[in-house]
C-alpha cells in the first residue's frame, strides 16, 4: 500500500476521533459579581430541567469541579475562570440555568458550548 493512501484516510480518521472523544474537562470556577457590567456571563435561573441551557450542580471542593456543568463558588474574583452576574429575565441571559442536587443530574440540553475552557 503506497504512504500517500494512509494520509489521505488520516484526516476522516481523525475527524471521527474528535466526534466521540469527550471535550476537555476544565473545572470551572465561578464568582459571582455585584453589577452586571462586571460579568463575563449573564444567568438566569429557571424552573424546570427543559427550560435550561445548562442544569449545573455545585461542588463543595475545588478538585470536584470538573467539566462545565459541575461548578465551584469562588470566595474571590481573582480564583474564578468566569465572573457571572444572575438577571432578572431570561432575554437579559448569555445563558439560562438549573441548579441541580446530584452531578448526575448536571450536563447541557443540546450542543456543548465548552465554558470550562478559555
Amino acid at each position: 500500500m503506497p504512504m500517500t493512501a494512509g494520509i489521505r484516510r488520516a484526516p476522516g480518521a481523525l475527524l471521527a476521533l474528535a466526534l466521540l472523544a469527550p471535550a476537555p474537562a476544565g473545572a470551572l470556577t465561578v464568582h459571582e459579581v455585584e453589577y452586571a457590567s462586571q460579568a463575563d456571563l449573564k444567568l438566569f435561573r429557571v424552573r424546570y430541567a427543559s427550560q435550561a441551557d445548562l442544569r449545573i450542580h455545585w461542588v463543595r471542593h475545588r478538585s470536584q469541579a470538573n467539566g462545565d456543568a459541575l461548578w465551584w463558588k469562588a470566595k474571590y474574583a481573582s480564583q474564578a475562570q468566569v465572573k457571572v452576574f444572575y438577571v432578572d429575565y431570561a432575554s437579559q441571559a448569555d445563558l439560562k440555568v438549573l441548579e441541580v442536587d446530584y452531578a448526575s443530574q448536571a450536563g447541557w440540553n443540546g450542543p456543548p458550548r465548552g465554558l470550562g475552557i478559555r
